[in-house]
């Protein structure tokens, strides 16, 4: 299953932190900080999400 997570954190933690980044973006914050900060949130916040993603499609497999 940890295979199946790696591949898939690539696809979420980017599009997790880029949909946080441009969410930073439209409501104003466009200095680096807040940027940086929306990302690092994003990237963090997708790894119980990979997790419960790997556990369901395993589950289905």
């Amino acid at each position: 299953m940890l295979r199946l997570a790696s591949i898939l954190y690539s696809l979420i933690g980017t599009s997790v932190a880029g949909i946080l980044m441009v969410a930073a973006l439209t409501m104003g914050y466009d200095t680096l900080q807040p940027i940086v900060t929306a990302v690092v949130v994003g990237f963090v916040a997708a790894v119980p999400v990979t997790y419960l993603v790997a556990k369901a499609i395993m589950n289905n497999a």
